[in-house]
This record gives structure tokens, C-alpha cells and sequence, in this order.
């Protein structure tokens, strides 16, 4: 057992030793391992930071002709109903004064229609009376050249508006 003794003992040198090299590896991971490290991850953090500020601003400004965008659609659609609203007005406009325009010339067409009517009633009359002064003229004569009876002239009455009836 002796033998084991040796192995389960403790030497403060080597102990000591040991602590110094576990010191000393300590601190060249921290140097040459650890460092580096943190610097790489504060490097990508840094990447992913800037990223992210630019997808924020990105975003931001994304919204900003967004927000324009809209407003020119509203304006557009605005301006579109203003337009189709004017058009509107001015071809009711332009009815009114087309129906205006066609009651007036009904109204002249029919002032003229009746102006011809009244034209050609007096023109008919004129005719029809000269055509009756030219029968008294006729039946005059007739009766001056013979002596005229009850029944002739009731004939001769009857004769004329016979001949009346049948011109008219």
C-alpha cells in the first residue's frame, strides 16, 4: 500500500505548479482565444445592429411613400370625380341650351306653319269669293235676260250652292 500512497499524496510544488499553468493557460485563452472571439462577436453584433437600422429606415421610408402614394390616389380620384363632375354640368349645360334651342325653333316652324295657314285660308276666301261675285255676276245676267219666277230663282239658289259644294 505504500505504493499507493505516493499517488493520492500532495506535493505543494506541483501543486503549485499546477496553478501556474492552469494561470498561465488561463490566460493565454483569455488572450489569444477569448478575445478574438468577443471581437468577432462584437464585430457581427455591430453588422447586425447597422441591418437592422437600415431595415428600420427602410421601413420607415417604405411607409413615408406609402403614406404619399395614398395621398396622391386620393387626389387623383379626387381630381377624376372633379372632372367627371364638370363634365357632368356641362353637358346638362349643354342639353338645356340644345332643348332651348329646339322649343325655339319648334315655336318658329309652328309660328310659320300658321302663318302659311292663315295665308292660304285668306287666299281660299279671296278665291271663293271671287268665284261667288263671278256666279251673282252669272245669275245677275241670267235674271236680267229673262223674268224670273218663284221656282226659277229657288232653282237658281239651289244651282249655286250645288256648284258651291261640288268646287269647295
Amino acid at each position: 500500500m505504500p505504493e499507493f500512497l505516493n499517488l493520492v499524496s500532495i506535493v505543494p510544488w506541483e501543486m503549485v505548479a499546477q496553478l501556474l499553468n492552469l494561470l498561465i493557460l488561463t490566460l493565454l485563452v483569455k488572450k489569444f482565444l477569448f478575445k478574438p472571439v468577443q471581437n468577432i462577436i462584437a464585430q457581427r453584433q455591430a453588422a447586425a445592429d447597422e441591418m437592422l437600422e437600415k431595415a428600420r429606415s427602410a421601413e420607415q421610408e417604405a411607409e413615408t411613400a406609402k403614406a404619399e402614394y395614398e395621398k396622391s390616389i386620393a387626389g387623383a380620384k379626387q381630381e377624376a370625380a372633379q372632372i367627371v363632375d364638370d363634365a357632368s354640368r356641362a353637358a346638362s349645360r349643354r342639353t338645356d341650351e340644345m332643348l332651348a334651342e329646339a322649343a325655339d325653333t319648334t315655336r318658329r316652324m309652328k309660328e310659320r306653319a300658321e302663318t302659311e295657314i292663315e295665308q292660304e285660308r285668306k287666299k281660299a276666301l279671296s278665291e271663293v269669293k271671287e268665284e261667288i261675285g263671278g256666279m251673282a255676276m252669272e245669275i245677275a245676267s241670267k235674271v236680267v235676260e229673262r223674268e224670273i219666277r218663284q221656282e226659277d230663282h229657288q232653282q237658281l239658289i239651289d244651282r249655286f250652292i250645288q256648284s258651291v259644294g261640288e268646287e269647295s
